[in-house]
């Protein structure tokens, strides 16, 4: 299973989590799911999601960043990307979700921009 490192930022309301490997609709995808959930439910609204030791999403993986976006923004919170490898690029690109998440090249620039 996936293991899935969050870290918070409590003066800032921050939240920052970081998947690991690939996510491919198994256990790892309930994994990553289960805890931007969990952050949600506890009235999250600044969500960095740090995608650099992420090698692949399938689509059911896309689809649990999707919802937690609509989430986020009906709750009238953001999720931040930062670190996607190049393959991660271009499927974001390709699915047209670059346009939908704003992503950085680093997790600090990520945080500095809530």
């Amino acid at each position: 299973m996936a293991s899935i490192k969050a870290t918070e930022i409590a003066d800032k309301g921050i939240v920052i989590i970081e998947p690991k490997g690939n996510f491919v609709g198994g256990d790892e995808t309930d994994e990553l799911r289960g805890t931007i959930k969990k952050y949600a439910d506890e009235g999250n609204l600044k969500l960095v999601i740090d995608l650099g030791q992420v090698l692949y999403l399938n689509s059911t993986a896309l689809g649990v960043l999707i919802s937690a976006h609509s989430n986020y923004t009906k709750r009238e919170g953001k999720i931040k990307l930062c670190q996607l490898n190049k393959n991660l690029e271009n499927l974001f690109v390709i699915t047209k979700l670059a346009l939908i998440f704003d992503s950085y090249a680093t997790q600090q620039e990520a945080i500095d921009s809530f």
